[in-house]
């Protein structure tokens, strides 16, 4: 999977600006990016689509704006949803997407670090 440049730079600018002051990190992954905050995922990209975290209660809402559930193989994705590059011709449907998005992930405690593995 790649993604799109353009929709990547926009959506980095929206959650930089939604998170303010928390901590954010942008991780390559499955040759797309996600965005997580305060240690959790909350949006990502690859193709031409954006990937959100709507938890399984945010499911239907996002269907019905237009989202499309996502999958990884045969898998759905719980809790996500993908849309359409298409579908976010300017920064403020993007940002209707990625501030609760952020905001759900700022919501909730850290995650406790990972312990080291042991060699071997």
């Amino acid at each position: 999977m790649s993604y799109d440049e353009e929709l990547a730079e926009r959506v980095r600018d929206a959650v930089n600006e939604a998170a303010g002051d928390h901590a954010s990190r942008e991780i390559k992954m499955f040759g797309g990016l996600c965005w997580t905050v305060n240690t959790h995922m909350a949006v990502g990209c690859g193709d031409d689509d954006l990937m959100v975290h709507v938890g399984a209660a945010g499911i239907d809402e996002a269907l019905a704006r237009g989202a499309r559930r996502a999958t990884m193989g045969e898998r759905t994705m719980g809790g996500v949803v993908l849309v359409s590059a298409a579908d976010l011709p300017d920064d403020a449907s993007l940002r209707a997407w990625v501030a609760p998005a952020v905001e759900r992930a700022v919501a909730r405690p850290p995650k406790p670090p990972k312990s080291p593995r042991p060699p071997g």
